[in-house]
């Protein structure tokens, strides 16, 4: 699977590319510096104010007052599982842009959101399941079945998959998800209300028992796409050009599919659909720190969930002690800024 060229960005004396590198590390190490402090703010803001110091001193030694049982029983469990489906979210939407070719891709593009919507729909109408645990497996089954769904209609007939037609196949195969979607609703209307509080996309409410479900095919899809870094930059150069140099694009391919599945189905499958973040954060990664995607999966990973753990926070402040829920708040900051993004510069090449 690893290919031993050079990534598209190598250029330049060797001083030069030494201190891209030293700058990268740095603002590595930074990213993460932000993401952990985003990780306190989280525990400590809440509907329930408590004092930081007794929040630090609670998180390390439970002592079972009514703070510990807060911070352990539904903030903890709350931002680990915001970092770890940011985390998802980034790498899947890095992932699918760099196999695609295209900028402007995430899971949406190829189907995988509506195939988890299409299977919690078909769970609470015709199985009865109305928990988010019940929801998990139905979701993370569905996106499984829509990824290869989009794959063998791309690959089928002469040619096998290219980028143009893996999108066109996302694009036919949503159209029709949605189809049903919308049927089935308009149908049952009990299955609407159950279905509108998953669709909106929340951390609100996900106990760890969530985060224990979800981490192992989150945990496999991180280590995936992170080996698939050099490939999918022989894949920018080109197909041609690839398979000259000794690459496996199709490989590439369905590895990087299966690490799109398992990382969007399954954050998919805890908190209902999240716009933006795999579309908005790797591009402007890319911005930061060019094409490699060497550089471009670390960052997407550490700097999504900064956005959605912010979001969140956001979320619980504005007007309290009720919540909004995080998947209108990326919504409300992820399309302005991927707007300015877009207006004010080309969008980063691939």
């Amino acid at each position: 699977m690893v290919v031993s060229v050079s990534p598209p960005v190598a250029a330049g004396p060797p001083a030069h590319r030494g201190r891209a590198r030293t700058l990268r590390g740095g603002g590595l190490v930074c990213a993460v510096a932000l993401l952990v402090l985003i990780m306190l703010v989280s525990l400590w803001v809440g509907s329930k104010s408590i004092p930081f110091g007794s929040t630090w001193s609670v998180l390390w030694h439970n002592d079972g007052s009514a703070d510990a049982v807060i911070i352990h029983d539904q903030r903890l469990p709350r931002t680990l599982l915001g970092a770890l489906v940011g985390a998802a979210l980034g790498l899947a939407g890095a992932v699918m842009q760099a196999l695609t070719r295209n900028p402007l891709a995430d899971p949406g593009l190829l189907g995988v959101n509506n195939g988890a919507a299409a299977a919690v729909v078909s769970a609470i109408a015709f199985t009865g399941v109305t928990t988010v645990l019940g929801y998990v497996w139905f979701a993370f089954l569905g996106a499984a079945v829509a990824s290869v769904a989009v794959y063998l209609l791309g690959t089928a007939g002469r040619g096998g998959a290219t980028p143009d037609r893996l999108v066109m196949s996302g694009a036919a195969l949503t159209a029709v998800l949605q189809a049903y979607i919308g049927a089935v609703l308009l149908i049952d209307p009990d299955t609407f209300n159950q279905f509108r509080f998953w669709n909106v996309g929340s951390l609100s409410g996900r106990r760890a028992d969530v985060l224990v479900q979800v981490s192992p095919f989150i945990a496999i899809g991180i280590v995936l796409a992170l080996l698939l870094a050099r490939p999918l930059n022989v894949l920018a150069l080109g197909e041609q050009t690839g398979k000259a140099l000794g690459a496996h694009i199709g490989r590439t391919r369905v590895l990087g599919a299966i690490a799109v599945t398992l990382l969007c189905g399954a954050s998919t499958a805890a908190i209902g659909p999240i716009a933006f973040i795999g579309l908005a954060v790797p591009q402007a990664v890319r911005i930061l720190v060019g094409p490699d995607q060497r550089w471009v999966l670390p960052y997407s990973m550490i700097l999504s969930p900064v956005l959605l753990i912010g979001s969140d926070v956001i979320g619980r402040i504005l007007n309290p002690p009720e919540e909004l829920q995080v998947g209108i708040v990326t919504a409300f900051l992820g399309a302005p800024v991927f707007i300015a993004l877009c207006r004010r510069r080309k969008l980063a090449r691939l």
